[in-house]
């Protein structure tokens, strides 16, 4: 899936999450994630600090800011 698909709000979405920068960090987003949103398929890039997740877009995006951290989605 490429950064295009990022429109629609129940595709999936990749985020920039440049305070991501840890492994505790992608294991505290994913844990939020899975609680809040069990059927979403997420995929982490620490590397790239980036974050992709299957389903509703507000949602994620909400979830990941109330883990603490400042998500913006990528174009």
């Amino acid at each position: 899936m490429n950064a295009d698909s990022t429109q629609t709000s129940t595709g999936t979405t990749v985020f920039h999450v440049p305070d991501m920068t840890c492994n505790h960090c992608v294991g505290t987003i994913k844990s939020a994630l899975a609680d809040q949103m069990p059927d979403a398929t997420v995929a982490i890039d620490l590397g790239k600090a980036e974050v992709r997740v299957g389903g509703d877009k507000a949602r994620a995006e909400s979830i990941i800011r109330d883990a603490g951290y400042t998500p913006s989605v990528v174009a």
